[in-house]
């Protein structure tokens, strides 16, 4: 495993938090961290390339124990793999790269959680979840619908992942405040479940609802520009009127008490120099979810 996903200038590179080998063995950790540098259908500002290494980076500096859980997430073991060396012939055969991977990973036991990277990256992660028909709920926090059948010759642009996602799996969309003419003709007939952030910001209860209509087992894959630029200035495509820290906390929280998770990735930050708190931002929001995860999955702590 390692071999086939080493790429050469991420080998020696630190584990996520500066875990001693004792916490992130590969064969020993529930938890297993697939950087994924690949940006090429990025459409506004590229640099989600830089993405997993700055998280990786500013998880160094994270305090290991959770006060809101009361416990030390790491605990449960957090292997961190070389970065997946991106595939200059497009987003689908990186796509089908990441579906591979992900497959091996979920065979092995291990729940995967990819730093991104952009958002189609999604697409292989879901392709492996689903690959020998399983049923699968996708939870996707996001400022874009991201419904478009295809985007500049591609349907495997990160403006597609939704439409991609909602062919394979069940769709529930929180956060959303972009989006076509096109994609919202597409939602009045489509099988999907949106709350738009509008909705979200002024009736919490309202993205609560929506979690009901997810059936286990289920992904969860957080675009970053679901926060609002305020606080989340580092993504490819800010958009104005997102969600804060503690609401995406709280419903990530009760995602992973009452479901099944198997899965997650956290995509498009675009690092801005000289401005560290977006990293950390997302450093920690990565170990929150392993968090939550391990102590409050329906899947269990080790």
């Amino acid at each position: 495993m390692q071999r086939e996903l080493l790429s050469s200038g991420w080998a020696a590179y630190a584990n996520f938090a500066a875990l001693p080998p004792e916490h992130a063995d590969y064969e020993q950790a529930r938890f297993v961290l697939l950087p994924v540098p690949y940006d090429r259908s990025t459409s506004y500002r590229p640099g989600a390339r830089g993405g997993p290494r700055a998280i990786i980076e500013a998880s160094h500096y994270l305090e290991l124990y959770d006060e809101e859980l009361q416990t030390e997430p790491y605990r449960a073991g957090i292997h961190t793999l070389p970065a997946l060396e991106p595939l200059a012939s497009g987003p689908e055969a990186m796509s089908a790269r990441v579906e591979a991977v992900v497959g091996r990973l979920l065979a092995a036991g291990k729940l995967p959680i990819l730093l991104g990277g952009e958002h189609s990256i999604t697409i292989g992660a879901v392709r492996a979840l689903t690959g020998q028909g399983e049923k699968l709920s996708v939870l996707q926090l996001d400022a874009h619908a991201d419904l478009r059948e295809e985007y500049e010759g591609t349907p495997f642009s990160h403006a597609c992942v939704g439409r991609r996602i909602a062919e394979r799996a069940r769709l529930v969309q929180l956060g959303i405040r972009s989006l076509s003419a096109i994609e919202a003709d597409y939602l009045h007939h489509a099988p999907i479940t949106t709350v738009y952030a509008q909705e979200w910001l002024t009736d919490e209860q309202s993205a609560l609802r929506a979690l009901a209509e997810l059936d286990d087992p289920v992904y969860i894959t957080i675009d970053l520009d679901v926060f609002d630029p305020a606080i989340m200035p580092a993504t490819g495509t800010p958009e104005p009127g997102g969600l804060d820290w503690q609401k995406v906390l709280r419903l990530l929280r009760r995602v992973c008490r009452n479901h099944l998770v198997l899965g997650a990735d956290l995509v498009e930050l675009a690092p801005l120099p000289g401005q560290i708190a977006p990293d950390f931002l997302v450093a920690k929001l990565v170990y929150k979810l392993i968090g939550y995860l391990s102590e409050l999955s329906r899947g269990g702590a080790r």
